[in-house]
């Protein structure tokens, strides 16, 4: 049986972030699994072709259960692939903001807090405008303005300001609160995943060893602490032994579920499945929660549609370095508003040149411009629960979306919000009309076009929460040796895309892992 010091389970964002960091011991010996094939995929480096990634062998397909309060898109993209979902996403580059992390600390995660998680922020960036504090300029993740912005997005700029919703240069500033364009984890046009950042240049190291489509069923056991992972590769089981530590980094669903495949979950729900219990922690799979984000979409007259640029000319453009409309990561522009007149956000817009609804599954005549709108806090939490104690089982996933009245209230002023912004100029010159929904926006209509048209923002968290699954050190309660180390850690969701957050939560866990078990 091989042996190494630390097995890594998952090589998406934080899986590739601890294996980068933990490697620069010499001494160490990593292996990294990870499910999926090869990130090798031609599309997954160029921004504009992210929706089509989502049901292809790179995701994982998942799908939501059915929901009494939400009627909208079933499908909930995870990565399946070396930088996981950092492969697959908007590439969006938000941290979140000081409430959020002190908020975590303030509820017990000690040592989470904002100060404390900056330096972690300041070590991953590699930006390539700001110089100066809070952001870094030496980090593996390359974080770049983008190499095209429709006029459209540029108009739809001007026109918030014009609202109300002043422009901002950075949402990763001292407030989050304004408009404009958004960063994005690229470098010179080309998607910048975990993988591209983290993996890639750690590969050359005697110590670390990768295995792609080695899917991990099980984490071994004995007397109380974990000391291997039994996986699949190649048609046979394996397993492999683990020196030090087993960490977890397989997102919000996967980590979860092989906790309870391996026993270490809800006591009850594990035994009706006839799963041995190695530690009865109900926390494992609660808390599950993400943004939902609702679409609006306008028919416009005198521009384009990204869709009516995917051109032969313009991918070539973007192949030689040159930028161009493949360039763009879709939802171009943005900001965050706090609808209820305090000082941090309580609404975020996500939006550009094209119709974005059910993940680019669903169609509309072309030109058109959509814009997402979705409450930073929620205050829904759903559940994870296994589906049979077959490793190869989907899980059941209920986020809970709108199951809190107050996130379809401010979802519906969010609306309510982008719906006068695209009346003014000079955004307002370029509709033709309002597309989806289609109809009256009254209140009423507004709330039920949310539940109807809603769909994840691919920002699930909290499924293994600091308190109730782990410690701040992210120790696994009951079971020695066995962390984890990803976004289902995070007890609330910051306010905003998570990647950035979720490769922070990784640096640091490298620090708490080189430091021991302590």
């Amino acid at each position: 049986m091989m042996s190494f010091h630390y097995v890594i389970v998952g090589a998406g964002s934080a899986g590739c972030t601890l294996a980068h960091r933990l490697t620069e011991d010499p001494e160490a010996r990593v292996l990294l699994l990870e499910a999926g094939p090869a990130d090798d995929a031609d599309a997954i480096r160029v921004p504009a072709l992210f929706g089509t990634l989502f049901g292809s062998d790179v995701d994982w397909g998942y799908e939501l259960d059915p929901q009494p309060s939400y009627q909208g898109s079933a499908c909930f993209p995870r990565g399946r692939t070396l930088g996981g979902s950092s492969a697959i996403n908007l590439m969006i580059y938000i941290r979140g903001s000081r409430e959020d992390f002190d908020g975590w600390a303030a509820g017990g995660a000690t040592g989470w807090d904002f100060d404390s998680v900056l330096p972690y922020f300041v070590r991953a960036e590699h930006s390539s405008r700001f110089t100066g504090p809070p952001h870094g300029t030496a980090g593996p993740l390359h974080v770049e303005d983008r190499m095209f912005t429709h006029e459209l997005s540029k108009a739809w700029t001007e026109a918030a300001a014009d609202w109300g919703l002043d422009p901002t240069e950075d949402f990763n500033g001292a407030s989050q609160l304004g408009s404009g364009r958004y960063q994005v984890t690229c470098r010179r046009g080309v998607r910048r995943s975990a993988a591209d950042a983290y993996l890639r240049p750690a590969l050359d190291r005697p110590g670390l060893t990768v295995r792609t489509d080695a899917e991990a069923t099980r984490v071994l056991v004995e007397g109380g602490r974990a000391v291997g992972v039994e996986f699949r590769a190649d048609g046979a089981v394996h397993t492999v032994r683990a020196e030090r530590e087993v960490l977890l980094s397989g997102g919000v669903v996967n980590s979860p579920k092989l906790l309870m495949l391996s026993g270490v979950g809800p006591g009850g729900h594990l035994r009706d499945l006839g799963i041995g219990v190695v530690a009865d922690l109900p926390g494992v799979g609660e808390n599950l929660h993400d943004h939902v984000m609702v679409p609006l979409v306008w028919a416009t007259r005198g521009s384009t549609d990204l869709l009516e640029l995917a051109s032969p000319h313009n991918m070539e453009r973007w192949r030689r370095g040159l930028g161009g409309p493949f360039a763009s990561n879709g939802a171009e522009v943005g900001g965050f508003l706090s609808v209820t007149g305090g000082g941090t956000a309580d609404v975020q817009f996500m939006g550009g040149p094209t119709a974005f609804v059910d993940h680019g599954r669903f169609s509309l005549p072309l030109p058109n411009f959509s814009m997402q709108t979705a409450v930073t806090r929620p205050a829904a939490r759903g559940r994870l629960r296994l589906r049979s104690a077959d490793p190869s089982a989907p899980p059941h996933l209920d986020p809970g979306y709108f199951t809190e009245r107050s996130d379809l209230d401010m979802t519906v002023a969010g609306l309510r919000a982008s719906l006068e912004i695209a009346a003014r100029e000079p955004f307002a010159r370029y509709v033709k009309g309002l597309a989806l929904p289609a109809g009256a926006t009254d209140t009423e209509d507004l709330r039920a076009h949310a539940r109807r048209r809603g769909q994840s923002s691919y920002h699930g968290v909290g499924t293994c929460a600091i308190g109730a699954v782990v410690d701040p050190r992210l120790r696994v309660h009951g079971v020695a040796g066995l962390r984890v180390v990803d976004a289902s850690v995070m007890p609330a969701i910051p306010s905003g895309n998570i990647n950035a957050a979720t490769i922070m939560i990784a640096e640091r866990a490298a620090d708490l892992v080189k430091a021991g078990p302590r």
